[in-house]
């Protein structure tokens, strides 16, 4: 069997640099763990251990995700590991039971990084990003609360997630930033126009959150049926005109992969992953088997061919992200 069919069965993974930030090419986007893509059925601290074992440290999760359940179910899964872990997590969005706003207001900031270090059972993050800017703030001043908590010792790498390219430059100017966390990947290209040049201008890497496009890029099942996630049945690309296009894109990634003896979901990775060696994907999974594979991506490497039928069928994709994002944002409070 292909050895990225299962992950690096060594433990080690190819690193990457976030600005100052050395961690392994693919992260574990936590999201979908307690929020987003259904009931869970999987252990939490079975994905996590499955994780750890591929060659996974590095695990992103945000005060937002399931009203802050997400940190506690990760820091309690994390409670047994002695192995070193990177943390990452985020600030700015607020999910209560009024509902969902924008809050990095900076004197409520520290606030917020001690009660996901308290979910999270440690006593650093390594990695800490503003979710969303507030628009009730200069960014400068958001950021700056930020660095104060790396002067106290908190956090040791700050990130900004979902950006301009304008408010990116702002930041960097305000403090060092190690990332920028945005969506980006086969099925949504469009960050590769402002943001991911800006980001290489500055000296910041890239984390690639939603890489396998909501599961679209994987043919999964579950992604040709909107209705069993919340974030898919919002999404224009899971619309029923766009979902039958895409489709067909997805199965010529597909034909592919089986050329190549991986999966679809592995050939869209290691598509992201040789964009540049300052992107990192943080495909997101309950599911232990899925897991490994995502994993076992960074061990694929697609020649100048792959790459070019990769990068036709990227254009086939239909579905204004954009709009969805904007939804969102607007919902959140912005």
């Amino acid at each position: 069997m292909d050895r990225w069919l299962t992950g690096a069965d060594d433990g080690a993974m190819t690193q990457r640099k976030l600005g100052a930030l050395a961690t392994p090419a693919i992260g574990l986007g936590c999201m979908g763990l307690s929020q987003g893509y259904g009931p869970a059925q999987e252990s939490v601290a079975e994905a996590v251990h499955a994780a750890l074992d591929a060659g996974i440290v590095l695990f992103d999760t945000a005060m937002s995700y399931g009203m802050g359940h997400n940190e506690s179910v990760l820091g309690a899964a994390l409670s047994d590991v002695d192995s070193e872990v990177q943390v990452a997590t985020k600030v700015g969005i607020v999910r209560d039971d009024a509902g969902v706003r924008l809050d990095a207001a900076p004197e409520r900031i520290r606030g917020y990084c001690e009660a996901s270090l308290r979910r999270l059972g440690r006593e650093h993050l390594d990695l800490y990003y503003l979710h969303r800017v507030d628009p009730a703030y200069p960014i400068e001043e958001q950021i700056g609360a930020l660095a104060d908590l790396v002067a106290a010792g908190l956090v040791r790498h700050l990130g900004v997630s979902e950006v301009s390219a304008d408010q990116l430059r702002r930041a960097c100017a305000t403090a060092p930033i190690a990332a920028v966390q945005l969506e980006w990947s086969l099925a949504w290209r469009a960050p590769e126009d402002d943001i991911v040049p800006a980001a290489r201008e500055l000296g910041v890497g890239l984390v690639a959150y939603s890489p396998l496009g909501r599961g679209l890029l994987t043919g999964a099942a579950e992604s040709r049926d909107p209705a069993t996630s919340a974030f898919r049945r919002t999404d224009p690309r899971f619309s029923a005109d766009a979902l039958s296009r895409n489709a067909k894109q997805t199965e010529t990634i597909a034909a592919i992969a089986d050329r190549l003896g991986a999966t679809p979901g592995q050939v869209a990775l290691a598509w992201l992953l040789a964009q540049g060696d300052d992107v990192v994907a943080i495909p997101g999974s309950r599911r232990p088997q899925r897991i490994r594979e995502n994993a076992g991506a960074a061990e694929l490497t697609l020649d100048d061919q792959t790459m070019a039928e990769l990068t036709a069928v990227a254009a086939g994709f239909v579905g204004d992200r954009t709009s969805f994002a904007v939804d969102r944002t607007r919902r959140a409070g912005a």
